[in-house]
């Protein structure tokens, strides 16, 4: 199912759930930081540095940056790959999945206050 949006209304409602979050009590994440946290609980695992620079088209420690304030937060957490030491994997956290929940809803929310 597609929803159609004409570019005012995308806008307006990115707007929304922008103040939304600067408003609320959640932690205030960069768009870079969004992405990254969205991208590690929408697809599918693993996830490491290496393959989220990738996907991003970011260099590493533009990751390793961002996954330092998410890993502060408790949004993630960083583990070394038994099977090869020179990977870091990415995992999901309780918080995490709560804060994507939590976000998820807050687009829906502010979605169904758009005008027609």
């Amino acid at each position: 199912m597609s929803v159609q949006l004409r570019p005012s209304q995308a806008l307006r409602l990115w707007q929304q759930v922008c103040l939304a979050e600067v408003r609320g009590k959640a932690p205030d994440l960069t768009e870079r930081q969004l992405a990254i946290l969205l991208t590690i609980y929408l697809d599918p695992p693993p996830h490491t540095v290496r393959g989220l620079a990738e996907k991003l088209d970011v260099s590493k420690p533009v990751i390793t940056r961002a996954l330092d304030t998410m890993g502060a937060l408790k949004l993630v957490s960083r583990h070394r790959d038994p099977s090869d030491r020179r990977n870091v994997l990415i995992k999901r956290t309780v918080e995490g999945a709560l804060f994507v929940e939590r976000f998820g809803d807050v687009v829906v929310a502010r979605s169904a206050e758009l005008p027609l």
